[in-house]
């Protein structure tokens, strides 16, 4: 039986080898900095870069919140972020991140809102979806962790079939396409993406009742590993009608058994509003409530 002999110095010549495949491996990998895909639109002193433009901080006081958006729109894909939320008493502050086509009263928009809240009450998400200038679609969750102690994944997956929001890859909030029962759906229009930490307390926190603490101020939130993948427009005009983009697949089209069975945890256990529901505001549900949103 032959056996394999190595000298030291071919030994030498493979661990360089090695490292050299290695190090290419990581060169290639896309930068995922904040310039990269992003530009500050509000108040540029008050936000931060961090690791090298890796991570951002946003900051909001008494002068101030701030804001980003994408450098380009898209139109279809997934975008998503790592997020760190403002600790402890936050009452009356919102950080949010959305998509907008920013096209005024026929606007389409998919929402997440971060609302503050007081020191040990859980943090509320709300989600809002916009078609073609109509919204009123809010529906809330009590987040089952605390966002503010580390860094959650916020993601929104935008295609053909539906829209869905997740955090950590569960999902709390799906709208579908139900245009076949004459539901209108966003898929006309691009949108950027967008996020602001900003000052709302005549609304955000318990509708209004939990002023923000200004003594607490400033307000920090923290964002990193910013991830776009879409049809950035204007681009190749096939892009967005491509059934061969992952997100089109059919692995995307609809929720997969383990996904179904989360997102009905959520809403059993975590949803506290749902305007599909809120008989005092619509009495008779909206269509897309009876479609099965």
């Amino acid at each position: 039986m032959a056996t394999l002999t190595f000298s030291k110095y071919s030994v030498t010549v493979l661990i360089l080898l090695y490292g050299l495949t290695f190090s290419f491996s990581v060169a290639s990998a896309r930068p995922a900095t904040f310039l990269q895909d992003f530009k500050i639109t509000w108040s540029d002193s008050h936000i931060k870069q961090l690791d090298g433009g890796r991570g951002i901080q946003l900051i909001l006081d008494q002068n101030s919140g701030c804001g980003f958006a994408s450098k380009s729109k898209y139109l279809f894909g997934r975008v998503s972020m790592k997020i760190k939320l403002v600790p402890g008493d936050s009452a009356g502050t919102v950080t949010a991140f959305y998509m907008n086509s920013d096209t005024d009263n026929v606007r389409d928009e998919l929402d997440f809102e971060f609302l503050g809240n007081r020191t040990g009450q859980p943090y509320t998400v709300q989600t809002n979806v916009y078609v073609h200038g109509k919204g009123d679609k809010e529906q809330r969750v009590n987040l089952w962790f605390d966002p503010s102690a580390d860094f959650h994944t916020y993601s929104i997956l935008w295609n053909h079939h539906q829209a869905v929001f997740s955090v950590d890859g569960i999902p709390i909030r799906v709208y579908k396409n139900n245009e076949a029962r004459g539901i209108p759906f966003p898929k006309f229009q691009p949108m950027g993406v967008y996020s602001t930490l900003w000052e709302a307390d005549d609304w955000a926190t318990r509708g209004g009742l939990e002023k923000i603490n200004w003594s607490k101020a400033p307000f920090y939130a923290y964002y990193k590993d910013f991830d776009i993948e879409g049809c950035a427009m204007p681009g190749p005009a096939t892009c967005a009608s491509n059934p061969r983009n992952w997100w089109e697949g059919a692995a995307y089209q609809q929720l997969s058994p383990v996904q179904a069975r989360q997102y009905r945890w959520v809403r059993m256990n975590h949803m506290i509003y749902d305007y599909c529901t809120d008989k005092s505001r619509n009495p008779v549900p909206p269509p897309e409530c009876l479609a099965g949103i």
